[in-house]
């Protein structure tokens, strides 16, 4: 896998023209790398492409995983900003959401994280069944005591066929809570604002100079290769995206053939997209750029299609860049989809 993961580095270095500003581990658990196989990754990229002098390198890693050992190798790293999936840092959720670590491991690896590196970002889950809105309060006041500078936050869902599904069916556990889940959302936002957290994003916080600048470049359609199985790539006209199955993917590497499908984005997806990044973000929609990429029939069209939710205080339009209001914040997928073109 790795030297699959490496060999499509080199074939594909010509995708990007400009210097390399972030890369992001993540996808599956790459906490399971050793060291030296993170090292070959980063200095392959190192070798082929322009990286700019100070790049965010960013690993996603789960809270079992990261021993103190794991965490000072990773820290003597080009590795400087580690996403923990935390979830919760509560016993009774984690054992409910299937997950492999407990409580003390997340806590533990967190705390010492912070003894090695200044950039940390953590998920946690709200909307969890019997998850009551005071230990809401207590998972994200724990948070906030440790210090850490960014969270990214999500609703609990429920995918077909999973075990969670299977139980909920059964009536082992009780369905999702779709009105509990929003008054978290409200007490996320409240509380993260109190603290100094930016909602920059509708699942991310974080105190200024902390936001996410690998993340941030999707939601401003910047260009970007993703190497690896499932791995999707974005070229402004384009979407790719890597054969899913480990064997499938290595086997086309091995008979030198680059793994994936492509897509041609029309005028529609595009447009589409750019709502879809863009009215998570504070930075909004620009009207001026709507209307210099797809027309200004299209924007004035946008911009006729908002008034129902401007009128609802959902959506707002301010120094002619269309946004979300906190009241619409919790929405936005409905609102968004609403303003598509089809």
């Amino acid at each position: 896998m790795i030297k699959a993961i490496v060999k499509e580095l080199e074939w594909r270095k010509k995708e990007i023209p400009d210097r390399v500003e972030t890369i992001y581990f993540g996808g599956g658990t790459p906490s399971l790398l050793s060291i030296d196989e993170i090292q070959l990754i980063i200095s392959t990229v190192y070798n082929n492409y322009q990286v700019i002098d100070a790049p965010e390198i960013t690993l996603e890693a789960n809270p079992d995983d990261l021993t103190s050992k794991k965490i000072s190798e990773l820290s003597n790293s080009k590795i400087n900003r580690l996403s923990i999936g935390v979830q919760s840092f509560f016993e009774e959720d984690l054992k409910f959401m299937n997950r492999a670590h407990n409580a003390k491991e997340a806590l533990y690896c967190v705390t010492e994280s912070m003894r090695f590196f200044d950039n940390i970002t953590i998920d946690l889950i709200y909307g969890v069944p019997n998850m009551s809105n005071e230990k809401w309060l207590k998972n994200l006041q724990i948070a906030f005591d440790l210090g850490i500078p960014h969270i990214s936050s999500y609703a609990l869902t429920v995918e077909e066929k999973t075990a969670l599904s299977n139980f909920i069916k059964k009536g082992k556990y009780p369905p999702l809570d779709e009105q509990l889940a929003e008054q978290q959302f409200k007490i996320l936002i409240e509380e993260t604002k109190k603290h100094e957290l930016v909602q920059y994003e509708i699942s991310n916080f974080g105190k200024k100079g902390y936001f996410s600048k690998h993340n941030t470049s999707y939601w401003q359609g910047k260009h970007y290769i993703g190497i690896g199985p499932s791995a999707h790539s974005f070229n402004g006209i384009s979407r790719s995206w890597n054969f899913s199955n480990n064997r499938k993917y290595i086997n086309s590497i091995q008979n030198e053939a680059l793994p994936h499908q492509i897509e041609m984005l029309q005028k529609n997806d595009r447009f589409n997209e750019t709502l879809m990044t863009g009215l998570r973000t504070i930075w909004g929609v620009c009207l001026n750029n709507v209307e210099m990429n797809f027309g200004k029939e299209i924007k004035d069209q946008l911009i006729k299609n908002a008034q129902k939710h401007i009128i609802n205080k959902t959506l707002k339009i301010e120094k002619n860049k269309l946004l979300i209001t906190d009241k619409g914040k919790f929405l936005a997928d409905g609102i968004t989809a609403d303003l598509f073109l089809v």
